[in-house]
């Protein structure tokens, strides 16, 4: 008030009234000295701090609150439906929540991200550096020696590739699992140095007992020991970025919902007359991973340190068609989606879901969502035999039957359901026994025929006991053999189950589009259209060199397909798109990772299933798999993709055909054979 009247007196009252000093302003100057603490220029040291950590608390504080204020409106944005569509998580209410941080804590991290993680990113670099730079120095030897006939490279590349391969496995845990992915891009290596890196496995150092136990006390909320009934100390195994124990939980620990059976049977007479698999239920011995404390931190650095040399390598000419800044991104997702278990728990119950109606005896341990978090997953125990123990002894009268039920769960995940398994290799597959209960299942249709009494369903053998038995014989391949024949012969099948669910791939359309023109292309036995077709669709489609050439090589690849239409069996479709590769990587035509990977996991499990049973067919194995997708195709779907639909249709109808023709030769030799065309009277 008092100002608004100064502001609307008149001029020269106002000058009088603001302009005239008071006499004690007169007197307080006055009486200043130079001396006294009034007058003093500096402040005190103790006040130079007090106030430069009230304004550094002041700044910080307003940082942190617009850090989080940003990040919780980033969340919000990106969690949208309207802005960006999204496949949301759908994760655990009981998982532990990171905490928000107090003041003194984003400092603390402030001055770890700024200062200390710039000083351990550069320890880091001089370790790799000189852990890299021989390899560097040796590359030259890549040139000499003599050219080895059976793979094609010289001895000294040879040698060079295991100089480098054993480098990256003394880097650490990023550099081995880069060695196993770079072992799947054989669109960018060559074959004999993907072979190397394929051959590489994920060890690394345990980490204590005292970690694990802080963890899992962490995740449950009590203490250790009223946690578990029985743990295992010793780890069953330690990769490069987790290990995993055996344990059984208490009882009152098991939701409910976890001991539901895995597959509701129905009861069809249509099904009454197959082998269906067991309803398995899972039980209190469960499976623990967790990963290795402060794994996030130097994986963090090492992509930091490989970005960087992404980018210098990529100005060495020539070198920029491998796109190696966007192949590491690729990488570092990768890596980022298997540190937080969480991706594999949903990965798990996915693959539980697709595969719960259908009578293929394949299975998935199941985990427990509401006890997992980003560094700890538990999941059922699967108390089977590595699929390792198979192929080194030998599947007796099972190699037919578990090389078919691996192509065919294969083939389920990639033409049904677009979610595949992308690390399917022997050392994640298991095999585990059932006895089928068709034979109880038909004496109860008999007895309510005929109105006489059930006499119930008999009690299946305890499965464990056969594991364990066929366990201690892993060493001696003889009575191996002759164990699983005693099995085959009182009625026992062989079930798979998939571990390690942490890496999938999903095709995109424009990838599907691109699997399905190969489809086209064989159906059609125009390769020079699919080649063109590819190299089109390629990330870098103006590096390409020579891209008619690429045309024409895939055209003859696909009329050699062709020469052979009706002995599919004697073509190896690894040897096929193995080929493929090879030619896109001598003509440069960058294919997206998701196709790629789905082509390695291809040759993968034929690979595997070859060595199992070498009659193996894959075509003839995709044909119930194609005539599954044709009843589940809509009306709208086929007017929406008709061309991938008369692709497919092509495929069917042609591998339909061929299936005919060799049953009626089949038959054609039998009754020859058996002397029926002109039985002797």
């Amino acid at each position: 008030m008092l100002s608004y009247r100064l502001c609307c007196a008149p001029p020269l009252l106002t000058r009088r009234v603001l302009g005239a000093p008071t006499a004690f302003s007169r007197r307080h100057v006055a009486s200043l000295q130079l001396g006294t603490p009034i007058a003093r220029a500096r402040p005190t040291r103790q006040q130079a701090l007090l106030l430069l950590g009230i304004s550094t608390t002041g700044v910080s504080f307003y940082i942190w609150r617009q850090h989080v204020r940003s990040e919780e409106s980033a969340s919000a944005l990106l969690s949208s439906q309207h802005v960006m569509p999204i496949n949301e998580r759908n994760y655990p209410m009981s998982s532990p929540v990171e905490p928000r941080r107090s003041v003194l804590g984003f400092l603390w991290d402030l001055v770890q991200r700024r200062i200390f993680e710039p000083i351990l990113v550069s320890a880091r670099f001089v370790h790799l550096v000189a852990l890299f730079l021989p390899v560097i120095v040796s590359a030259p030897v890549l040139l000499f020696g003599r050219v080895d006939g059976e793979s094609g490279e010289r001895t000294g590349a040879l040698w060079w590739y295991n100089f480098l391969v054993g480098q990256m496995e003394r880097a650490g845990p990023t550099f081995i699992k880069l060695a196993q992915w770079a072992g799947s891009r054989a669109d960018l290596f060559p074959p004999k140095l993907c072979d190397r890196f394929s051959n590489l496995h994920s060890s690394g150092k345990q980490h204590s007992l005292r970690h694990t136990k802080s963890v899992i006390e962490r995740v449950f909320a009590r203490p250790f020991h009223d946690v578990f009934e029985e743990f295992d100390e010793t780890p069953l195994g330690s990769g490069a970025i987790a290990q995993v124990h055996r344990a059984i939980l208490r009882q009152d620990l098991i939701p409910p919902e976890y001991l539901d059976p895995k597959r509701a049977r129905d009861v069809d007479r249509a099904m009454l007359l197959e082998k269906s698999p067991s309803i398995s239920v899972p039980t209190a011995s469960v499976a623990i991973k967790i990963l290795h404390p402060h794994v996030s931190n130097m994986i963090s650095r090492d992509l930091t340190i490989m970005k960087f040399f992404a980018r210098a390598i990529t100005l060495i000419p020539g070198a920029e068609w491998l796109s190696l800044p966007e192949e590491v991104e690729v990488f570092g997702r990768m890596m980022r989606e298997q540190l937080d278990l969480r991706n594999e728990v949903e990965n798990l119950l996915t693959f539980e879901r697709n595969f719960s109606k259908r009578q293929t005896p394949i299975s998935f341990p199941r985990p427990l969502r509401q006890f997992s978090s980003h560094d700890v997953l538990i999941e059922e125990f699967a108390h089977a035999l590595p699929l390792n123990y198979f192929l080194k002894n030998g599947g007796g009268p099972f190699d037919e039957t578990i090389a078919e039920l691996g192509l065919d769960g294969f083939l389920h995940m990639l033409l049904i359901d677009n979610f595949v398994h992308a690390d399917a290799h022997p050392g994640n597959l298991l095999i585990k026994f059932y006895k089928p209960s068709t034979s109880d299942l038909l004496k109860n249709i008999w007895a309510s025929i005929f109105n006489r009494a059930s006499e119930g369903l008999t009690v299946t053998p305890d499965a464990s006991a056969t594991i364990d038995a066929l366990q201690s014989l892993s060493n001696s391949p003889d009575k191996w053999r002759e164990e699983l024949q005693r099995l085959h012969d009182d009625g026992w099948q062989p079930e798979i189950v998939f571990l390690d669910a942490g890496l999938i791939t999903t095709l995109s359309e424009n990838n599907r589009q691109n699997f399905l023109d190969l489809f086209r292309a064989i159906s059609e036995f125009d390769g020079y259209r699919a080649g063109k077709l590819m190299v089109e669709r390629c990330r870098t489609p103006e590096l390409t060199i020579d891209p008619e050439t690429f045309a024409l090589k895939m055209q003859n690849l696909v009329l050699n397909v062709k020469s052979k239409t009706f002995s599919l069996a004697r073509i190896r479709i690894s040897d096929v798109l193995t080929n493929v590769l090879q030619y896109v990587r001598q003509h440069r035509v960058k294919m997206e990772a998701a196709f790629v990977n789905t082509v390695v996991s291809c040759l993968l499990l034929e690979g595997i299933g070859r060595r199992l049973d070498p009659s193996l067919d894959l075509f003839k194995s995709s044909l119930p798999i194609l005539r599954q997708l044709g009843r589940q195709v809509t009306a709208k779907d086929a007017m929406e993709h008709t061309a991938d639909l008369g692709s497919m249709l092509k495929i069917w109808l042609l591998l339909e055909t061929r299936a005919l023709a060799s049953s009626a030769m089949v038959n054609a030799d039998d009754l020859i054979h058996g002397d029926w065309l002109s039985p002797n009277i």
